[in-house]
């Protein structure tokens, strides 16, 4: 068995097929990704401009603008009048317009990131505010603690994933972008299921012929093809993040686990979908990039709102989706640190290459020749 695996080594290692579309591809593309977004991060977007229109009534107010208005804060205030404020936000040179006053408010021209930082900063304030009034009428000693408990805002606006990991906004993609190259095991199968195919090629009717097990000649297609693109999908998760610096912040090993499941996925489906139909080479080529790049949009390949819409409007796609469950187990182990969303995408992705590969094991098995 040892002989037949080198050799099927060395003979997919040739193969251009097997090793330019589930190797070499997905590098390609994840290096376009990242000249075209890789290094824009969420944390990076554009400094908020603001303007400050003070009125009598609060001077603590302006106090608080002027400790968040530092060098290098992710909001910037400039004191205007309300002639020139209002003039800048018309053309939209600024997002927002600060108004002191008896009780502070805010004005805006639009909706989106920026006036809902703004917002979130007033209603801090006036919490705040709200806070330190009640705590003057009702407990007046304790008047200096609440001061110092609401003193420090240095970190008051900070971009942060759920998890509380600062994230890559676009990372998203790559994730999709790992689904699609585990589910292009697919190529890799499909090429272990014509060695074991008499009728395909006369190359795989000698093996057929040889006095080898077929079960031995099946696990050895199987676990050569399985471990070839395994390497390939390590390849390109250490390739995005140590060359390319991607923000996987997670567990190295967790990642590695989720390829695995998905490799196991992708190079089942080849060899389920090439043994189980008589169609041409062709033919199977085209259903399996079908497969493999509809389950890779869904998942946000092409554009991240989609994955969005399909999860709001029909979760159950995903959910069978491998390159969604795998994309998905990435968010959880890199940005929202949830181990039971991935241990249970893990467990769906286990299923589903279980399914396939008996289901590949059966109908490669069942294969009978009257003449080879």
């Amino acid at each position: 068995m040892r002989d037949l695996i080198r050799y099927s080594i060395i003979r997919k290692v040739k193969n251009f097929n097997i090793l330019f579309w589930p190797c070499l591809f997905p590098l390609i593309l994840g290096t376009l990704f990242y000249f075209a977004f890789g290094n824009m991060s969420e944390a990076d977007f554009e400094t908020i401009q603001a303007a400050y229109v003070e009125e009598k009534g609060d001077p603590v107010f302006s106090m608080f603008l002027e400790e968040l208005n530092q060098d290098g804060s992710v909001i910037q205030i400039e004191k205007m009048t309300k002639a020139e404020a209002s003039e800048k936000l018309t053309a939209r040179e600024i997002q927002g317009i600060f108004v002191g006053g008896k009780t502070p408010y805010l004005q805006v021209a639009g909706s989106g990131m920026a006036q809902s930082i703004m917002q979130s900063l007033l209603e801090s304030y006036l919490n705040g505010k709200h806070i330190m009034e009640t705590v003057a009428e009702i407990h007046p000693e304790n008047l200096q603690q609440a001061a110092e408990a609401l003193s420090d805002y240095q970190e008051l606006v900070q971009n942060v994933s759920l998890g509380g990991r600062t994230t890559n906004g676009n990372a998203g993609f790559f994730y999709a972008l790992i689904g699609m190259a585990c589910l292009y095991g697919c190529f890799v199968g499909m090429g272990s299921a014509c060695w074991l195919q008499a009728n395909v090629t006369s190359l795989a009717a000698r093996q057929c012929a040889s006095p080898v097990h077929r079960l031995t000649m099946i696990l050895t297609e199987v676990l050569t093809s399985f471990g070839l693109h395994f390497l390939n999908v390590v390849i390109l998760i250490f390739y995005l993040k140590y060359v390319l610096r991607m923000e996987f912040q997670g567990s190295t090993s967790e990642m590695l686990l989720v390829s695995m499941a998905g490799c196991i996925v992708g190079v089942s489906m080849g060899i389920f979908v090439s043994s189980a139909s008589r169609l041409s080479e062709k033919m199977k080529v085209g259903i399996m990039l079908a497969i493999s790049m509809t389950a890779s949009t869904l998942a946000g390949l092409m554009n991240a709102e989609i994955k969005y819409v399909v999860d709001q409007k029909a979760p159950w796609i995903n959910k069978l989706n491998p390159a969604a469950l795998i994309s998905d187990a990435f968010y959880c182990i890199n940005v929202y640190e949830d181990p039971v969303r991935m241990r249970n995408n893990i467990l769906t992705l286990t299923v589903m290459a279980a399914v396939l590969t008996a289901a590949s094991f059966f109908v490669v098995r069942r294969e009978r020749y009257d003449s080879i």
